[in-house]
């Protein structure tokens, strides 16, 4: 699960991720340099760093190494929002509240994600089963809990609730 980058490996991950080839601690230097006193040891030791917690790959050149990316900011942004949502005592409330901080233009890209993995606006999707007899929940903070089945998890072999499949000979 990652952690979030501190604010120099982000700027160091920032510049691996826009120019999207392999860099050396030199051209992010000299770059990051444009913005602040930095030295090329402490550019060194992030990009090593980075290389140690996976988020970069590197091959030897020479007496220097090239840094590729391992993953997208994309990959890492949305790891990022699956770890801290998976870490709610109450998922679907920290939706409800995430969903109420987006801007329009968030919203707009939501609805685009939705669209591009198959789901869609829920025009044409069947209607919502009616919500189980009781109290109405009073906030976002009482909303409940979808079930801890992971996606990752294959659904049980057919006749075989405990997911082992059918066993021959019996």
């Amino acid at each position: 699960m990652p952690r979030p980058l501190g604010e120099l490996e982000d700027a160091v991950m920032t510049r691996v991720w826009q120019w999207n080839r392999p860099v050396t601690v030199r051209e992010v230097l000299e770059d990051l340099q444009q913005e602040r006193s930095i030295a090329y040891t402490t550019v060194m030791t992030v990009m090593d760093n980075l290389h140690q917690k996976g988020w970069v790959r590197r091959e030897a050149e020479g007496r220097a190494y090239r840094y590729t990316a391992v993953s997208t900011r994309a990959a890492y942004s949305a790891a990022l929002m699956n770890e801290a949502w998976s870490t709610s005592d109450n998922p679907a409330a920290a939706l409800v509240a995430f969903f109420g901080m987006m801007s329009a233009e968030q919203r707009d890209a939501l609805r685009d994600a939705f669209r591009i993995v198959g789901y869609d606006d829920g025009s044409a999707a069947e209607p919502a089963p009616e919500p189980p007899a009781g109290p109405p929940a009073e906030s976002a903070e009482s909303v409940a809990q979808p079930p801890a089945a992971t996606p990752s998890e294959a659904p049980p072999a057919e006749g075989d609730s405990a997911g082992r499949g059918a066993e021959p000979g019996r």
